[in-house]
């Protein structure tokens, strides 16, 4: 696969799209239902989320804008439609219930931005495509999970979006190890670029250590 993934790079795929200068931080549906193994749809994503509060912070500290999502349903039947009927777990994803709280180990404060959604990419459905507009994003890094469900439906939506999608490879997390890689590879190949944690930090700091003038103002003028 790695090297059928180099011949499609000689060929002109994989190219770079860079950080940006306006970067938003999007940790997708680390909630209770996804990070307890022991619920049906869990599994253990300790170590992701401790890469992710790495990035929370470091966007908080670059002044960019951090959005969280979970996903969660007044009536599972009716409001999930047939992925209710193609993934049972689904159905226990109801509103208020504490399958859909944030995990506690995340690094959340009241200045970060829950998305609420009801199918896969954090895009359909909800106010992120305008949110980032209104904050003049022209990136967005994205954690979370699953890497092949949700993670890649909002990087490919990002990238029709028109920012530019950056995919955190340590603080993605999916059930399956070989869905984990093959959606890593086909994002990088695709959509956005896959790097290290330790780069996407050094990207926000960056941001952080760069003169507010070196900056494009906001849509709103700030």
């Amino acid at each position: 696969m790695v090297d059928e993934a180099k011949r499609l790079q000689g060929r002109g795929f994989g190219r770079r799209v860079g950080f940006g200068r306006r970067p938003a931080l999007l940790v997708v549906d680390f909630s209770a239902a996804f990070t307890d193994p022991e619920a049906p749809l869990g599994a253990e994503m300790g170590a992701e989320i401790a890469q992710a509060n790495r990035l929370i912070l470091a966007a908080r500290a670059a002044g960019a804008p951090v959005f969280l999502s979970t996903i969660a349903y007044a009536e599972p039947l009716r409001d999930a439609g047939i992925w209710a009927e193609k993934i049972e777990g689904l159905r226990g994803l109801r509103t208020g219930s504490p399958a859909v709280e944030l995990d506690p180990r995340l690094e959340r404060t009241p200045g970060d931005r829950l998305l609420v959604k009801r199918f896969a990419s954090c895009f359909f459905g909800t106010t992120l495509a305008g949110d980032l507009h209104r904050a003049a994003a022209d990136s967005l890094v994205i954690a979370g999970c699953t890497t092949s469900g949700c993670v890649r439906a909002s990087a490919v939506d990002a990238c029709q979006h028109g920012l530019r999608t950056l995919v955190a490879r340590e603080a993605t997390a999916d059930r399956l190890p070989e869905a984990h890689r093959q959606s890593l590879i086909d994002i990088d190949l695709k959509y956005g670029d896959v790097l290290p944690v330790e780069e996407l930090l050094a990207g926000f700091a960056a941001l952080a250590a760069a003169p507010a003038a070196d900056l494009p103002r906001t849509a709103a003028g700030g």
